[in-house]
């Protein structure tokens, strides 16, 4: 594909696709987060290359507390940029024509809430949006690997209309996923999406190019019940959480990978409102809600003696008090190492910021969730698959 860097902005209208969706406080407030900083950022490098640059974005979902418009989003983004950033609430044809026929190069217009727009996220072959900036659009920028698991108009409609490139955020978050593929692997798995990390766990095993698989959280619990340990009380979490139904996959890979998969050997245990650290096969009550001091201190070695590692989800329910040990010291360990580190997930970030832990000490920190999920699972991401076709088209066309 092509990126941003590699063609001329000056004076071009570009329609940028970003990730601004942004958490909401309980009085309807929107604060200025790393989503909002990095995509801030990204949108005054255009703006100084002397583009008229076109905002797109989403917040939340139809029938959400969360699903609001971007009035407030564009006042955070002049704080970020430092630049005016015009905010078009309006979502007639007509007056959208009109904003953008004003727009001076260095100028900023955010449109309206995406999912907001008829046809975005069902119909985009018919979206509204698409057919009022088709005609529009010199150039379509693409930057957020977030979003690049949707198939949606924003996302990829107007790759069918325009010359369409990946932006500084995406090309930072490709680079990262490719810096990954580069050695073996070591992945630490942990929270409590089963069918998201054994996915993940079956494309890198079946690739050959695992170091280990080091496992936490919901997940370890999962795996340590399908080697018939006893998970005390947690069983019932299983059960309640549909966790169960991946006890057979699970089995499946311990035993078909039992040199690769890592399971605890001792966990954190709630009894009676307490830690108590056990073996896992002294286990016989209470709830396992982190990994144990010895698990934690065997995953720190297998840490420092990688070369490549990604981390999805905690060890444990660290946020809860005396259950942190183990996501604190794996992160720590994470963070010492001189590997290339990838971290990933919502849950991971927050400990990360929680505990106290330097962020320059992790080689890149993914905002990206289910679109991560999906590449790191080896499926092809819509949006990615749109702008390698959208290169090949025009590629074509300047031979």
């Amino acid at each position: 594909m092509k990126y941003f860097h590699e063609i001329h902005l000056k004076g071009k209208r570009v329609v940028k696709r970003v990730d601004i969706n942004s958490p909401i406080t309980e009085e309807g407030a929107i604060t200025i987060n790393p989503r909002l900083e990095r995509h801030g950022e990204s949108i005054a490098m255009l703006s100084d290359k002397g583009a008229k640059v076109i905002v797109l974005a989403h917040q939340g979902r139809k029938g959400k507390p969360d699903f609001v418009s971007l009035r407030d989003h564009a006042l955070l983004l002049e704080v970020i940029t430092k630049k005016k950033v015009e905010f078009l609430g309006s979502m007639e044809p007509e007056k959208v024509k009109e904003a953008i026929g004003k727009m001076k190069d260095v100028d900023i217009l955010l449109l309206e809430n995406v999912r907001m727009w008829e046809g975005e996220e069902n119909k985009p072959e018919e979206s509204k949006l698409v057919k009022i900036l088709g005609p529009l659009t010199d150039i379509f920028v693409l930057d957020a690997l977030s979003v690049s698991h949707r198939g949606q108009a924003s996302v990829v409609g107007l790759t069918e209309h325009a010359e369409s490139v990946a932006g500084p955020v995406l090309r930072n978050e490709i680079e990262a996923l490719q810096n990954i593929g580069e050695g073996e692997l070591t992945l630490i798995l942990g929270g409590g999406k089963a069918k998201d990390s054994i996915n993940i766990m079956e494309n890198w095993l079946e690739k050959g190019k695992t170091k280990k698989i080091l496992l936490g959280g919901a997940l370890s619990v999962l795996f340590l019940y399908a080697a018939g340990k006893n998970v005390g009380g947690s069983k019932a979490y299983l059960e309640e959480n549909g966790l169960l139904e991946f006890e057979g996959k699970a089995k499946e890979l311990l035993s078909k990978y039992s040199d690769k998969i890592i399971v605890p050997e001792d966990m954190g245990v709630r009894i009676e409102g307490k830690r108590i650290d056990l073996g896992v096969n002294e286990v016989t009550e209470g709830d396992l809600l982190d990994i144990g001091p010895k698990t934690a201190e065997r995953y720190a070695k297998e840490i420092l003696e990688s070369t490549r590692l990604v981390i999805n989800g905690p060890m444990g329910v660290y946020e809860r008090k005396g259950f942190g040990l183990g996501t604190k010291r794996v992160l720590e360990a994470i963070a010492e190492s001189e590997a290339y580190s990838l971290i990933g997930g919502g849950h991971t970030i927050t400990a990360i910021k929680e505990l106290g832990l330097p962020e320059d000490k992790f080689s890149y920190i993914s905002l990206s969730g289910k679109a991560l999920i999906q590449y790191l699972s080896g499926k092809e991401l819509p949006a990615i698959l749109a702008l390698r076709k959208n290169w090949e088209k025009f590629r074509s066309r300047d031979l």
